[in-house]
């Protein structure tokens, strides 16, 4: 599979716990565009995996996505994403500072995702709460291009992941400069050409 990313997009991955999220971003995004939810509980808490810094977590992870758009940078925010909420505060942030947004789901079946959680070994996401995630994604899937993505990924399988080939493609605004820049020209030489056959 190939993901055509605008270069200042905002890229959602939506998946429940265990499914791949901060693998895949790892894989195919930059550390400084990766914004990702465990980090900033890490900042604000010291422990990535500390439920109670969430909110203050998500305010730093939102003032930190809102200054690299408004610079039209690549920003991918890594977290589970299955609520419509809370996608709609993304979503929110990308249209006041005007950038394209992308959502890259990973649908990964839940046993595959509990037994990546259990070999972590270390506190561990519990199965009840997973099975949630899964069930607030579920729900989610049908409706995602009504929220206002203007893309959409889905991946279903780890090995479908592991093919995936993400390609940067330039800003809306610049292929419409490029595109206006090219009908400018166009019309430029017709202009010539009938200047030329009139005289």
């Amino acid at each position: 599979m190939k993901i055509a990313l605008p270069s200042d997009a905002m890229v959602v991955l939506v998946g429940i716990a265990g499914s791949g999220k901060s693998t895949f971003a790892r894989a195919h995004f930059a550390p400084t565009e990766i914004l990702s939810s465990d980090a900033f509980r890490a900042v604000v808490a010291d422990d990535e995996a500390d439920q109670a810094a969430s909110e203050d977590a998500f305010a730093l992870l939102h003032i930190a996505l809102a200054l690299r758009l408004r610079r039209a940078r690549l920003a991918v925010v890594d977290a589970t994403n299955v609520e419509e909420w809370g996608r709609r505060q993304l979503l929110d942030i990308a249209n006041r500072t005007q950038r394209p947004s992308v959502a890259i789901v990973l649908d990964i079946p839940v046993a595959v995702c509990l037994a990546r959680l259990t070999s972590r070994g270390i506190r561990p996401v519990p199965p009840h709460a997973v099975r949630r995630q899964q069930r607030d994604l579920r729900r989610s899937l049908a409706g995602l291009l009504e929220e206002g993505f203007s893309a959409i990924y889905a991946i279903d399988s780890p090995e479908a992941a592991a093919t995936v080939h993400v390609e940067r493609i330039a800003p809306v605004s610049a292929a419409r400069d490029v595109m206006s820049r090219r009908n400018r020209a166009r019309r430029d030489d017709a202009r010539s050409s009938n200047r030329h056959r009139n005289a």
